[in-house]
């Protein structure tokens, strides 16, 4: 069997689950030039990569490149198509060509997150309609699941559940440049990473620590681009024990900043999944998550962590502090996180249950 998997952004999940299925069966990847060529190395070598002169959104070229696109699939002749992400306007108009070859779409939020700029930036009907245009549809949860059958009116028979594999190149990065964790002072430091939006819950974190000035060495991290930080300023217990990075962190920034975490927070006042979840895993780092998405159905069941109420400073504060002074538990908890990683959730592991979905897939369509 072959797979042509399509997507133009997400590459870290992009190389963790184009690897992974590859394991199983023969995978066909395109994805844009200029995002990708730098991170060619990372995929597995039974990768058949393309790097393609994708156009951005509003490109005049964009037809063009739809034609070429087509002719690439003609050329495989693929047993399945799967875009790996909805949020492409333009394959929208290449997708009906594409029959009747099977069209799989991964949705990763079947809502929108508040706040988000970046994902605001594509039509809500171009997203939806990719969905519609596609008889399956992948997402990473049982609660999402449900989301999805009831949004976009597919049999369940049609909505399959892949967990997002565990990412393990930035790991992988710190193995190969024999990085260390860099402060051994005796602080606890605490991460925050990713996109900081509305959402991300930022300030319940700022609140926490305000909580926590009985904590000894506490240090903050908040590292990603996005909102301004400081402006929760007014809110901090001690500015002096915050390190904020407002701005995009390169490979090598990112695999210090896990390798010096001692606890990854996830204060999200909602969210789908967490593809820091998966990273912190792959560093057997400890988590604190809210209960939202499918952070608990993660996080409870493989003892990665604790779950605390969204939007409750008081909980996350408490979680923190129970961490800080148990370093055993810190150390369980990131024990279960790295065999969860390099196990059940690995991208080979993932890349057998999406294997076995393509090939439920092309078997109802013969």
């Amino acid at each position: 069997m072959k797979a042509l998997l399509l997507v133009s952004e997400l590459e870290d999940y992009t190389i963790s689950f184009a690897s992974g299925v590859a394991r199983h069966l023969q995978v066909v990847l395109g994805v844009p030039r200029r995002r990708y060529a730098h991170l060619a190395s990372w995929f597995d070598p039974a990768v058949d990569l393309h790097l393609l002169d994708w156009p951005r959104h509003r490109s005049l070229s964009n037809p063009w490149f739809l034609h070429q696109l087509t002719r690439l699939i003609r050329q495989e002749r693929p047993n399945l198509i799967h875009l790996l992400s909805n949020s492409t306007l333009w394959l929208n108009l290449a997708a009906p060509f594409w029959r009747p070859i099977p069209l799989v779409t991964t949705v990763h939020d079947v809502e929108l997150h508040p706040g988000d700029a970046d994902t605001r930036t594509l039509p809500g009907w171009a997203a939806e309609l990719m969905v519609r245009q596609s008889r399956h549809v992948v997402v990473h949860g049982e609660g999402l699941k449900r989301l999805a059958v009831d949004r976009y009116s597919k049999s369940p028979d049609c909505v399959h559940v892949l967990s997002h594999p565990a990412i393990h190149r930035y790991a992988e990065f710190a193995r190969q440049q024999n990085m260390v964790r860099r402060h051994e002072d005796g602080s606890l430091r605490v991460l925050l990473f990713g996109r900081i939006f509305a959402y991300k819950g930022l300030e319940h974190l700022v609140r926490a620590e305000a909580m926590l000035k009985d904590v000894p060495h506490l240090r903050i991290t908040v590292a990603g681009r996005g909102d301004d930080p400081w402006v929760f300023q007014p809110l901090m217990g001690d500015a002096g024990r915050y390190d904020i990075r407002n701005r995009f962190i390169e490979d090598a920034e990112v695999a210090q900043l896990f390798l010096d975490a001692d606890i990854v927070v996830l204060p999200y006042t909602e969210a789908s999944q967490s593809g820091v979840l998966n990273l912190a895993a792959a560093f057997g780092k400890p988590v604190i998550v809210t209960d939202v998405g499918e952070l608990r159905a993660t996080v409870q069941p493989n003892g990665l962590g604790m779950v605390v109420s969204p939007g409750d400073p008081e909980q996350l504060a408490r979680a923190i502090r129970i961490l800080a002074e148990n370093g055993a538990l810190r150390s369980n908890f990131g024990t279960n996180a790295l065999e969860w990683a390099m196990g059940p959730n690995s991208p080979e592991q993932v890349g057998a249950q999406a294997a076995a979905v393509y090939r439920e897939v092309v078997g109802a369509c013969v």
